[in-house]
C-alpha cells in the first residue's frame, strides 16, 4: 500500500471544500473544558466508591481524586481567577465567560468534594476500621498511650513550632501552597475588643501521621495537625480560647515565565519557581473545628477569595491524599489488585543482540503490559557500546533516581556524543528537571532546553551506530514519558525501529530542537507546530470524502483530550456525511455525542481503570487501506499550536496488527467504561443481556502472561532480568561473560 503522510497544510488544503468554515461555530454545541475535566475526577471518584475495587485501591483513587482536585485549582482555577482581573478575557468555543466558569466550577466542585467525604466518613473509615487500620483522635487513646503521645509533643514537636498572633502589629503571614495551618480564636483582655486571631502552621517537614498504639487494631494513627491542636492552650496561656480549627490554602501554581527576558531559562525557572509559592490563594479548605463561623470572613478577606465561591467546609481529615500511606507498608494481597508483572515481548527476551532485532522489524511496545525494561536496557546497552557513536533523547518527566539518566550521563563520560533536550517547563516536575539537568551537564553531554516558546512534549530517542563502515539510525518513540515508575502505572504505546526514513525524520527533529532547522520536508513523520493540526483535519476530511463516494469510512480513535473547536468541528462534519467515529477519550471532552443532525454517528466512551490510560492511538479506514497512528499529541490547541509533537504511522503489519487489537478490546470493554452524553453527563456502559463482561485491562494483562515464555525466563518466575553492562574498557568481555552466565545459570 502506498503511504501518504498529509503532514502539510497542502495535504490538508486537498480536502478545504468538507472542513467547516470559520465562524461558523454555535457554542451550544459544545461542552465546557473545566466541567469536562471535573467530570472526569467524577469518575475517578465513583472508582474510590466502587465495592468492586479491592479496598486499599479504593483508598489510592480517592487520593489521585483529591491530588487531582489540588492541581486543577493551581491551575486552571487560578487562570480562570486573573481572567476576572483583565480587560479582554479569553471566551471559550462553549460561549461561558471566565465568572460563570468560576460559579459553575464552585458550583460542582462543592458538590464533588461532599460526595468525597461523605464517601470518607461513611465508607471507607469504617471499612479501613474492620480491616485493623484507624485514623483515631488523641482523645480516644487510653491513658498510657496519650502520656506517650504527649511526651513526642514536648520533645520532638513543640519546639519546632512558631504561633503567630494576628493584629495590627503582626500581618497575617503568607502561608506555603498546601500547607495546613491551625486557625486559633481567642479573647482578648477587653471583652468589647474584636476576638484575637492567631495561626500555627502545621511543620511540613514532619509525618502528618504518627504511629499510635490501640487495642485490637493492627495499625493506628493519629494526625499531627490533631496533636498540635490538643496543646493550643500552651501556646496562648493568658488568653480564653474560643476555638480552633485547621485550615489549608491552595495557591496559584502555574509558572510565568518571559523566555525571551530570561538570558538563561534554566536560572529564570529556579527563581520563579521560589516565587511560585507566594501565588495568590484560589481556594480555602476548612475542617472540623470551633470558631469557624467568628473567623471565616477574616480569613477570607487576609487570602483575598471569595468567602461563597472559594471556601470549601469538609467533614474530615484536609488533604486525605497524605493519608493514602497509612496502608503503604501493608502487604495484604487480598486488599490490593491482583500483582502483575510485565511482560518482556518476545522478540526482546535474553537476546545478545538488540540492534539485530529491531533492523528486521519494528518492536511495538504496550505498556504497562509490556515492561519498560527493554527501554532502559536499550539505552544503557549503547552508553557503553563502542559503536555506538551518538545518543539524543528527548527527556520530560523522567522521575527521580532515574537509570535512562544515569545512562546518558555515562556514555557523555564514555567520550560518545549525548545531546538531551530537556523540558524545565514540565508543570510539577521542573524543580526535578533542572537538578538532572545539571547532573548531565556536568557528565559533559549537550543538554537544551527546547524551542524558545514551545513546550518540548515528543517522546524521542535516536541512536547513530557504526555497522560496516557505514552508520544506522536505530530509534524508539512513544506516547508515554521515559519513566520507569510511571511506565507501570500509564498505558501508553510505542516502537523501536530502524526504519531509514522515520530515522532521518527523527535525526531532522533533534536538529530542529538544537538548530532551529526544519527540513524542507518529512518523510513519514508529522510534526507539531509544523503541520500537525493541518493532518489530523485532512485525515478526518479524507474520511469524509470515502463517506461521500460509498467507500469505507470509519475514525477510531484513543486520546487523553478532545478539545481543539476545528477538529470538533470536522468530526461533526465527518458525521454528518455518513462516517462512523469511535472515540475513546480519557479526560476532557469537548465534543457533544449523538445529536441528531450533527453527531449522531459518534460515540465518546472513557474508561477508568487500576492503570492510567494515557495512550494516543488512532486508526483510519481509508476507504479499505487502513492507516494506524500514534502520537504524543492530543487534539488539544496547546498539543497542535504551543508544543512540539509527534504524529507516527505504523508501517510494520505486526504493528498495525497490534493497535488494531488494543483498539478492538478497549472497544469491547463493559467493566470500566463510560459513555458521554449529549448534555456532558456519563453514564456507565452496561454489558449485553447474555454476554460475557469484558474488562479490556484485564484481557491484556491475560495477553502479556499467555504469550510464549523461553524455558529460562520461566526459571526466573517470569521477570526479565537487566545485566549490569560494564562501564568502559572491559566492557565487551563482560557483557560476553554475563551472556554465557545468563544461558547456563539463570537467576
Amino acid at each position: 500500500m502506498t503511504f501518504e503522510t498529509p503532514s502539510t497544510p497542502d495535504a490538508a488544503a486537498r480536502h478545504s471544500s468538507l472542513l467547516p468554515a470559520a465562524g461558523d461555530s454555535d457554542p451550544t454545541q459544545y461542552l465546557n473544558r473545566e466541567l469536562s475535566w471535573l467530570e472526569f475526577n467524577a469518575r475517578v471518584l465513583s472508582e474510590a466508591a466502587s465495592m468492586e475495587v479491592p479496598l486499599f485501591e479504593r483508598l489510592k483513587f480517592l487520593g489521585i481524586f483529591f491530588s487531582n482536585l489540588d492541581e486543577f485549582f493551581m491551575v486552571r482555577v487560578a487562570g480562570l481567577q486573573a481572567q476576572t482581573h483583565r480587560t479582554i478575557t479569553e471566551v471559550p468555543p462553549d460561549g461561558m465567560k471566565p465568572q460563570e466558569q468560576l460559579l459553575a466550577i464552585s458550583a460542582r466542585a462543592h458538590a464533588l468534594f461532599d460526595s468525597a467525604y461523605r464517601l470518607w466518613n461513611t465508607e471507607m473509615l469504617p471499612a479501613l476500621h474492620r480491616v485493623g487500620v484507624r485514623i483515631v483522635r488523641p482523645e480516644e487513646l487510653d491513658a498510657a498511650e496519650l502520656a506517650v503521645l504527649d511526651e513526642r509533643f514536648r520533645t520532638d514537636i513543640f519546639p519546632i513550632l512558631t504561633p503567630l498572633a494576628i493584629d495590627p502589629g503582626h500581618p497575617f503571614p503568607h502561608l506555603r501552597n498546601k500547607s495546613i495551618n491551625l486557625g486559633i480564636m481567642f479573647s482578648r483582655e477587653h471583652e468589647g475588643e474584636e476576638p484575637g486571631f492567631g495561626v500555627i502552621q502545621v511543620p511540613p517537614m514532619l509525618s502528618r501521621l504518627m504511629r499510635v498504639r490501640v487495642d485490637g487494631c493492627g495499625r493506628a494513627f493519629v494526625l499531627l495537625e490533631d496533636v498540635i491542636a490538643r496543646h493550643v492552650k500552651e501556646f496562648f496561656p493568658v488568653s480564653r480560647l474560643r476555638g480552633t480549627y485547621p485550615f489549608r490554602v491552595t495557591r496559584n501554581w502555574d509558572l510565568e515565565i518571559d523566555e525571551e527576558e530570561g538570558e538563561d531559562l534554566l536560572e529564570t525557572i529556579q527563581a520563579e519557581l521560589r516565587r511560585r509559592d507566594r501565588g495568590n490563594a484560589v481556594r480555602v479548605e476548612i475542617g472540623v473545628g470551633g470558631g469557624v463561623g467568628a473567623s471565616v470572613q477574616r480569613l477570607c478577606r487576609a487570602l483575598g477569595i471569595d468567602p461563597n465561591l472559594d471556601v470549601y467546609r469538609v467533614s474530615g481529615p484536609l488533604s486525605i491524599v497524605d493519608l493514602v500511606s497509612v496502608v503503604g507498608e501493608d502487604d495484604r494481597r487480598d486488599l490490593r489488585d491482583e500483582s502483575f508483572t510485565p511482560q518482556v515481548p518476545v522478540a526482546l527476551r535474553d537476546v545478545e543482540d538488540p540492534f539485530a532485532v529491531i533492523r528486521e522489524r519494528d518492536v511495538p511496545l504496550h505498556h504497562p503490559y509490556d515492561s519498560f525494561d527493554p527501554v532502559v536496557e536499550f539505552v544503557s546497552r549503547a552508553a557503553d557500546d563502542p559503536n555506538v557513536l551518538a545518543i539524543k533523547q528527548t527527556l520530560y518527566r523522567t522521575g527521580g533516581d532515574s537509570p535512562i539518566v544515569k545512562a546518558l550521563a555515562r556514555a557523555a563520560e564514555n567520550g560518545k556524543q549525548v545531546t538531551a533536550i530537556v523540558e524545565l517547563k514540565a508543570r510539577f516536575d521542573e524543580a526535578s528537571n533542572i537538578q538532572w539537568a545539571r547532573t548531565l551537564e556536568q557528565s559533559g553531554a549537550q543538554v537544551i532546553y527546547g524551542l524558545l516558546g514551545l513546550k518540548t512534549h515528543v517522546k524521542a530517542l535516536l541512536v547513530v551506530r557504526r555497522e560496516k563502515d557505514k552508520l544506522r539510525r536505530y530509534v524508539h518513540l512513544s506516547t508515554g514519558n521515559y519513566n520507569p515508575h510511571t511506565a507501570r502505572l500509564y498505558t501508553d504505546f510505542g516502537f523501536f525501529t530502524a526504519n531509514r526514513e522515520i530515522g532521518e525524520d527523527v535525526t531532522s527533529l533533534f536538529n530542529l530542537l538544537t538548530g532551529y532547522s526544519a527540513p524542507p520536508k518529512w518523510n513519514r513523520l508529522v510534526v507539531a507546530p509544523l503541520g500537525l493540526h493541518e493532518a489530523i483535519l485532512g485525515l478526518i476530511a479524507r474520511e469524509t470524502e470515502h463517506a461521500r463516494a460509498g467507500r469505507k469510512a470509519e475514525i477510531v480513535a484513543q486520546m487523553n483530550a478532545l478539545v481543539d473547536v476545528d477538529v470538533i468541528d470536522a468530526l461533526y462534519t465527518a458525521s454528518q456525511h455518513g462516517v462512523d467515529i469511535r472515540l475513546f477519550v480519557r479526560g476532557i471532552c469537548c465534543l457533544r455525542p449523538g445529536i441528531p443532525g450533527l453527531s449522531e454517528r459518534i460515540q465518546v466512551r472513557a474508561l477508568i481503570d487500576r492503570f492510567l490510560e494515557h495512550k494516543r492511538v488512532f486508526r483510519f479506514a481509508n476507504g479499505g487501506a487502513e492507516e494506524f497512528y500514534f502520537s504524543s499529541a492530543d487534539w488539544m490547541p496547546r498539543n497542535f499550536h504551543r508544543r512540539v509533537e509527534l504524529l507516527v504511522p505504523l508501517l510494520d503489519p505486526a504493528a498495525r496488527t497490534r493497535a488494531e487489537d488494543m483498539l478492538a478490546t478497549l472497544a469491547a470493554d463493559t467493566a470500566k467504561t463510560w459513555a458521554l452524553n449529549a448534555d456532558g453527563s456519563y453514564t456507565r456502559v452496561a454489558t449485553p443481556t447474555g454476554a460475557a463482561t469484558v474488562r479490556s485491562q484485564q484481557r491484556f494483562m491475560e495477553l502479556a502472561r499467555e504469550r510464549p515464555k523461553p524455558a529460562d525466563v520461566l526459571a526466573r518466575g517470569g521477570r526479565f532480568h537487566i545485566f549490569q553492562v560494564g562501564h568502559g574498557e572491559g566492557g565487551d568481555e563482560l557483557r560476553r561473560k554475563n551472556g554465557k552466565k545468563k544461558k547456563h545459570h539463570p537467576q
